[in-house]
């Protein structure tokens, strides 16, 4: 789940410890039948990081720079996140494309550096206008194929998100999102460079959504819903039933 920009940081910080203290009484997550990461603001990384020592629980950040090192001003590096103990990057958000002007060139340069140094992408992936699932799949793979060119080996995580499902009032309905996945599953799977790598859906998704989608999805994208850490364990409690029915 990202955090986005909503909290401040004492705020982040008492979310943090609450959270934690849910999730280390959690069996599902504590266990490794369910996986959950957190990406909060860069200045909440560290904090996160401590909060979260000792649990499965991955932390991240919402951005990555496209370079190593050097004169870049206000950018924070892969090397640099991995070094604190953060092992996920969130590439390419709809809101990075359209308050920052992030192209396809510029994901695939993120995607690299954050493999480069052991970072799994979250790979923000959709259509801006709804589409018939169809071509909302084609759009889908089209970026996933982009933001993937000249990188090195290791697993992503592919979030579609839809941009038009992004802080509505409603998800996309199933049978699209039931598409739109198995595309970039197939896409996925057909390449041995991506072995690990899961599908998840993102863009108004809440309690209930992963039950309905089964299969179809390896998890959810949350947002504000998770503000809310009983709600979080909500889902964190159906994705555990779900996971218990697959090992079945």
């Amino acid at each position: 789940m990202s955090l986005k920009m909503y909290f401040g940081h004492e705020r982040a910080s008492a979310w943090f410890g609450d959270v934690a203290e849910r999730v280390r009484a959690h069996a599902g997550v504590m266990s490794g039948a369910v996986e959950l990461f957190i990406t909060p603001t860069y200045l909440q990384v560290l904090p996160a990081v401590d909060a979260f020592r000792g649990t499965p629980v991955r932390v991240g950040g919402q951005d990555v720079a496209a370079e190593d090192s050097g004169a870049h001003t206000g950018e924070v590096s892969a090397a640099e996140l991995a070094e604190v103990g953060a092992s996920i990057a969130e590439i390419g958000h709809a809101e990075r494309r359209r308050m920052h002007g992030e192209t396809d060139e510029v994901v695939a340069a993120k995607t690299r550096a954050a493999l480069r140094h052991g970072l799994t992408p979250v790979l923000c992936i959709g259509e801006v206008d709804r589409l018939a699932p169809a071509a909302a799949a084609e759009v889908a793979a089209e970026q996933l194929r982009r933001a993937l060119a000249g990188a090195a080996p290791g697993a992503v995580i592919a979030a579609y998100e839809p941009v038009w499902a992004i802080g509505a009032p409603e998800p996309a309905g199933h049978d699209h999102i039931r598409g739109v996945a198995r595309a970039l599953r197939a896409m996925l799977d057909a390449d041995a460079d991506r072995a690990g790598s899961a599908v998840i859906y993102g863009g108004a998704a809440g309690p209930g959504l992963i039950t309905a989608l089964g299969d179809d999805v390896d998890g959810v994208f949350l947002g504000r819903f998770a503000h809310d850490p009983d709600a979080l364990v909500r889902v964190l409690d159906e994705a555990a039933e779900l996971a218990g029915a697959r090992s079945a």
